[in-house]
């Protein structure tokens, strides 16, 4: 089976002021866009072709750059999508939000927590917010397209928030100004999404 491109759930305006038409508009229709072109490319002819993303990253041979890298940037750019709303922002309630002040003591600390993994990932990369079986919550970093999913990556479990950190994700609204882009990130979040997401993975 080939890969296609997802469809966003909102307009490419519909996130501004926190993050431009353009910047979203270039990151999707480009960006996104050619991680599925070259991860088709990759799995073509070899037995990846008959797996879901899921099965690919978790099985991932971490020589195959191109599978690497490729498959990453189509996952990660799905998952960013969709935790990301014009309705977002606030907090989250219910079990995602125990287990956040569980494991950070409250929201704030969570927020700085994951803020610090967003702007100390040197070069390009995410930001992840994974849970464990169990229910456990902890936020983690990757370098490139790699994510948790993979062997060896990061925190482990699975990712319910990320965060591309990318200069691509912010440059042309935010510059070098990375830790404004992440502040304006969790004006957009949808956390209905994560909390969705959090009680599929624990």
């Amino acid at each position: 089976m080939s890969f296609q491109l997802p469809k966003l759930p909102y307009a490419y305006d519909a996130l501004e002021p926190h993050i431009d038409a353009l910047t979203m508009e270039i990151h999707h229709s480009k960006h996104h866009n050619g991680y599925t072109t070259n991860l088709n490319n990759a799995i073509a002819g070899t037995d990846l072709e008959s797996k879901d993303i899921l099965d690919i990253l978790a099985d991932m041979d971490m020589d195959n750059a191109a599978v690497r890298n490729n498959g990453g940037g189509f996952y990660n750019h799905d998952l960013f999508w969709k935790v990301m709303s014009p309705n977002g922002g606030g907090t989250p309630s219910g079990a995602l939000a125990e287990a956040i002040n569980a494991a950070y003591g409250s929201f704030d600390s969570f927020k700085e927590a994951f803020s610090k993994a967003a702007a100390t990932r040197f070069g390009s990369g995410w930001a992840w917010l994974c849970v464990h079986k169990g229910g456990k919550v902890e936020v983690c970093s990757s370098a490139n397209q790699d994510n948790p999913i993979m062997p060896g990556i990061g925190c482990g479990g699975a990712p319910i928030l990320g965060l591309d950190v990318w200069e691509h994700a912010y440059y042309l609204n935010y510059q070098n100004r990375r830790p404004d882009y992440i502040k304006a990130f969790f004006n957009v979040i949808n956390w209905e999404e994560v909390s969705r997401r959090y009680e599929e993975g624990k």
